[in-house]
């Protein structure tokens, strides 16, 4: 066990865990923000991302002594009102289906388009290539996304 200072959410924590731990399990069960989903356990579906330091990535295999001082963001610190502009988006083109791996849509495409602010469909697609849809909602997804762009 180890004792790692963490800023989650903007939120400075403190945990004591083996530091082997995915970073979806501290989030999960020691911070008990539970948006970030487990999904294959294996960083190919997409359900567990967050982002690091602002790059979206996966938190299932994700060590957390690998995070060092990078801030950790969740679907639940995206925006404290669930204002941001795709959260916005997927609610007004109705993506949800199961709603199961949204959030992991979500997280992706929000850091896709903070460093891509004018995406085409080309390129909304290879950025969300590996971020699974057991409900298909990948055309409203992409109309999401293009949205967000917009606003």
């Amino acid at each position: 066990m180890a004792i790692f200072d963490l800023t989650v959410n903007g939120k400075k924590q403190q945990i004591d865990v083996d530091p082997a731990t995915p970073v979806l399990w501290v989030l999960r069960d020691h911070l008990k923000l539970v948006g970030t989903k487990y999904g294959c356990g294996i960083s190919q579906c997409g359900s567990c991302t967050i982002h690091l330091a602002g790059v979206a990535v996966r938190s299932c295999q994700l060590p957390v002594s690998s995070v060092g001082n990078q801030e950790v963001t969740t679907i639940e610190g995206l925006s404290e009102k669930g204002d941001h502009p795709v959260q916005k988006a997927w609610m007004e083109t109705d993506v949800y289906q199961c709603g199961y791996c949204q959030a992991g849509q979500i997280m992706t495409a929000a850091a896709f388009l903070k460093n891509n602010p004018n995406p085409s469909d080309e390129e909304i697609e290879s950025a969300m290539q590996g971020n699974l849809c057991r409900c298909g909602t990948y055309t409203r997804i992409k109309k999401a996304i293009k949205l967000a762009a917009n606003s």
